[in-house]
């Protein structure tokens, strides 16, 4: 199984607004993607290793799949769509990360 993490960085200017992501846009990259789509889970950042200082991230959606080649042939075809709804809800790129996920 694999994971595609999608990461908001946090600073100063960022904006992001949580509510139009959750029930908005995370629903539509959902139905987008459809049956390759094997869970989805949602980080909000609360705070970092230090006390008192911002998470390094606002937002992380973890999307997992079974492998890399559904994850492409499911995603890839809807990037623009996702993109072009990014001006809804934030003002900051998200970093894409696709990672082996290895649970014990």
């Amino acid at each position: 199984m694999i994971k595609a993490s999608v990461m908001y960085p946090s600073g100063k200017d960022v904006k992001f607004d949580v509510d139009y992501y959750k029930n908005k846009h995370l629903p539509m990259v959902t139905n987008a993607i459809g049956e390759a789509l094997k869970g989805l889970e949602l980080d909000l950042g609360l705070g970092s290793r230090v006390p008192g200082e911002p998470a390094p991230y606002v937002a992380i959606a973890h999307l997992k799949f079974d492998d890399l080649d559904t994850f492409k042939a499911s995603f890839a075809p809807h990037v623009a769509l996702f993109a072009e709804d990014l001006k809804n809800y934030t003002n900051v790129k998200g970093e894409l990360q696709i990672s082996e996920l290895i649970t014990f």
